[in-house]
Parts: C-alpha cells; sequence; structure tokens
C-alpha cells in the first residue's frame, strides 16, 4: 500500500521535533502535526520559561548577600510584567527556531491537534493523512485533583502568564515543579507556603537530599507545611473570581491566599488522540504502553517522551527519539539506560543528582558504602547567609565504581553534568581520588573524599 508519509509524527516537542528532522534528513517523508506552539511543554510552558523565572528570583536574595561583599542599595523594585513579556519574547525567538529547523530539514508541518482513524491514518481539521509509521509525541498535562473549588486553582501553564503577582500564595505538591515554582515565588518577594500531604518532600529522591533540601528551603524563606492537605476552596469575595481564595485545610484552620498553584503531577496528554481506533494499548494513567524499541501494541504506531510515562525528562525524549530513528532505519537494537540518567531540580537551592540513590541501592541488593558532607559554601563566609551545601557518593564495594552521586546547592546542576559523564564511563572512587580538583569550589568535594567522610549507614 502506498502511504502519504513514510513517517507522521503527532506533536512538535523535544522528542517529536528530534524524530521528524532526523528522519527527513535520512531522505524519508515527514510530516507532523502540532495544534500549539512548536517546542513542546519544555520550550513554551516549562524548563526554559521556569529557568528564566528562577534566574530572577535569584536576585532577589542576591541583593541582600551582596551587602557583605560592600555592595549597597537604595532598595529595589520587582516589575513582573518585565520579566513576563520578555520571556514571552524569548520564546517566541525559540519558537522561530523550531519551525525553521523543521522547514530546512523538509519537514512539513501542519497546524492543528492529529486524531487517529486507523493505525496508518491520521486526522487533522477534518482532513486525513496516511503513514507507514505514526509516531506519538504529545507529552504530558499538569493533573490536577477534582474538589470543592478546584477551579480556583492554576497549574503550572498558567504560572508564565500571570497578569500580576499575589501578595501570598500557595504551592500545592512536593515533587520538583512544587518546590521550583515555591522557590521562583519566594524569590520574587511572594509570602509563599508550600503544602504535601506527604512526611516528606521530593518523593523518589534520596532520603538525605529530601530532609536536606526541605531544610533549606525553609531557611530561604519557604513556609514549609508537611503532612497537609486542601479540603476546600472557595472565593472571599463571591463576586470578583480573580480576588482571594480562602484555603479551608483538613486539619481544620482556614487562610487566605491571592493564588493557588497545584503541582499535583502530570499525566500522559492522550485525550484527543483517539488511541482506540489505531488498537493501541494504554496503561496507568493513561500512558501509552510501549516495548523496549517503542513499539505499541499497534505495529505500525510508536512512542517516545512523557506519554510513554517513564521518565519525564526533556533530554531522555530527545535520546528516545534518536534511538528510535536508529533502530528504523539504521537496524539497531534499542539499548537505553535508564539508571544513570543525571537530573536537576532548579529549586533554591538546586538539586543535582545521577545514579541510585542510597535506598535504590539498598533495594537492590548491592554491598556498598557512602561518603557525604554538608558544609557552608565559601560564599557565605561574607554574604551571611546561613545556607549550606550537601554533597553525596555511592561506591559499590565489589567493584569500587561510583554507583550514584547527590548534590543540594548552588549550581547542583552544572556540577552533576560532569559526574553523569565520569559515572556512565564507570569511573571509580579511585579514579575520582586520583583527579586534581578545582580550587576554591564546591565541585571540587566530590574528589576529596576520604574515609573521615563515611557515613555510618544502620
Amino acid at each position: 500500500m502506498a502511504y502519504q508519509y513514510d513517517l507522521f509524527v503527532i506533536g512538535a516537542g523535544s522528542g517529536g521535533v528530534r524524530a521528524s528532522r532526523v528522519a527527513a534528513s535520512k531522505g524519508y517523508k515527514v510530516a507532523v502535526a502540532e495544534g500549539s506552539a512548536l517546542g513542546g511543554t519544555c520550550v513554551n510552558i516549562g524548563c526554559v520559561p521556569k529557568k528564566l523565572f528562577v534566574y530572577a528570583s535569584e536576585y532577589g536574595h542576591g541583593f541582600d548577600e551582596a551587602a557583605g561583599f560592600g555592595w549597597k542599595h537604595q532598595g529595589t523594585q520587582f516589575n513582573w510584567s518585565v520579566l513576563r513579556d520578555n520571556k514571552t519574547k524569548e520564546i517566541e525567538r525559540l519558537n522561530g527556531i523550531y519551525g525553521n529547523l523543521l522547514s530546512n530539514a523538509g519537514v512539513e508541518l501542519i497546524s492543528g491537534y492529529a486524531s487517529f482513524v486507523d493505525a496508518h491514518t491520521v486526522m487533522v481539521d477534518g482532513k486525513t493523512y496516511t503513514a507507514e509509521r505514526i509516531l506519538i509525541a504529545v507529552g504530558a498535562k499538569p493533573y490536577i485533583p477534582e474538589f470543592n473549588g478546584s477551579d480556583f486553582v492554576v497549574s503550572s501553564n498558567e504560572m508564565f502568564f500571570l497578569d500580576e503577582l499575589p501578595k501570598k500564595a500557595l504551592v500545592v505538591g512536593g515533587g520538583y515543579i512544587a518546590v521550583e515554582f515555591a522557590g521562583i515565588l519566594n524569590g520574587l518577594g511572594v509570602d509563599t507556603a508550600l503544602a504535601y500531604r506527604g512526611d516528606q518532600l521530593l518523593r523518589g529522591f534520596d532520603e538525605d537530599v529530601r530532609a536536606f533540601a526541605s531544610e533549606e528551603y525553609k531557611k530561604s524563606g519557604i513556609d514549609v507545611r508537611l503532612n497537609t492537605d486542601v479540603e476546600r476552596i472557595e472565593l472571599a469575595d463571591a463576586a470578583n473570581k480573580n480576588g482571594a481564595r480562602i484555603v479551608h485545610f483538613k486539619d481544620g484552620h482556614s487562610e487566605e491566599f491571592g493564588l493557588i498553584l497545584y503541582a499535583t503531577g502530570r499525566v500522559p496528554n492522550i485525550g484527543s488522540l483517539a488511541l482506540e481506533k489505531a488498537g493501541v494499548k494504554t496503561g496507568k494513567n493513561g500512558a501509552v504502553i510501549i516495548d523496549n524499541n517503542f513499539t505499541t501494541s499497534a505495529d505500525s504506531v510508536f512512542a517516545v517522551g512523557d506519554v510513554t510515562d517513564r521518565i519525564q525528562l526533556t533530554p531522555v525524549a530527545i535520546k528516545e527519539a534518536m534511538a528510535l530513528i536508529a533502530y528504523w532505519f539504521d537496524g539497531k537494537e534499542v539499548d537505553f539506560d535508564y539508571d544513570n540518567i543525571p537530573t536537576a531540580v532548579f529549586s533554591q537551592p538546586a538539586i543535582g543528582t545521577v545514579g541510585l540513590s542510597e535506598q535504590e541501592a539498598e533495594a537492590r541488593g548491592i554491598d556498598f558504602r557512602v561518603y557525604q558532607t554538608d558544609f557552608r559554601p565559601m560564599k557565605h563566609t561574607l554574604s551571611g547567609g546561613t545556607a549550606r551545601s550537601l554533597m553525596k557518593l555511592l561506591v559499590n564495594n565489589t567493584d569500587d565504581k561510583v554507583i550514584g552521586a547527590h548534590m543540594v546547592g548552588d549550581y547542583s546542576g552544572e556540577i552533576i553534568q560532569g559526574l553523569g559523564i565520569a559515572i556512565k564511563a564507570g569511573a571509580t572512587k579511585a579514579d575520582f581520588d586520583d583527579t586534581v580538583g578545582v580550587h576554591p569550589t564546591s565541585a571540587e568535594e566530590f574528589v576529596t573524599f576520604s574515609a573521615g567522610s563515611l557515613k555510618e549507614r544502620k
């Protein structure tokens, strides 16, 4: 059967753009459908604008810390609309770059949301398109539970376009999006509370990292409230939907906030795809089920990125797309290692991690040792700040290989990238010991761990 395209991609986010560009560059006829802005969540309402907001919020702390270094100022003033609008201009520039990348590669861009007709056919705005292969790369969307007053909250999507900043805000959630936006709001001068129903923030991270980061968030000015859950929300003034909200917590007390952000997870964005028409099966939370070669239950349909609900990270989606292209066109079986993926949480302080946590290593029955330290960074000897940094290494006793590295503190994301290369390459503790440190830096602590830093484990 003759198809219109060799490959039809649904979604022009990071994974979809990479797959379509590379396939087209190999001479295949490719189309991609996107009903929103090019670049997907990361570029438009995710990592890129979020990081710009993090930069902005860090100045809020920096002005105070500068006094110890001799800087004087007559007060500061923050203009939210300047940040918001400059961010939007930068994102629009990136949208244009993505459009040029697709166009220059020979990819046909179809504007609109696609849904399946069958395993080789999709429909966009009433028009059908056929393809030998179809790739689902639609990402994920924020999840907000339904409860009395859930209409009065916002998700991370809306945070990038607020008309104005509130004086007081509540962030509900305990994951990386929650702690990042709590830090942003706090740094921009908003009285910020972070409420999480569990015993500790950042589930899935190393337990020492979770506890240490939580205390540092409190030091920075965030009102961290654990074991706290919302019962219902109502408007302070029923006639003013843009006014204050009254939150009634399950412990019985009530409080007024100008903004309530729910950062309570993300779910695969499959609502309008009509996957059943293609015979594509889904699992928990609607995640598209795939095998090791990213193939769905329909042999002609594939999926990468957040829609599969494996590891929701932009670089992972890009790597998956590249592995899929190599499988299709170069005959290379996919061998994707999800263990040693470096990642960062751009909270304040930031978190960087790669490899296994202490709890994961224990669960796998590995014989290992832990080196750990926390210290006051040199910067704060003059700034007067009380922030501290945490560093931690896990080493396999069987072969001396470093199997995990974790950091809480300034530049964690930058530092962990280099350590990710070392751990991916199989570096041993001896290799770390033989490496000359860069002095004076926080990063040098990772290559100067001695027996005195061994953690006593239960």
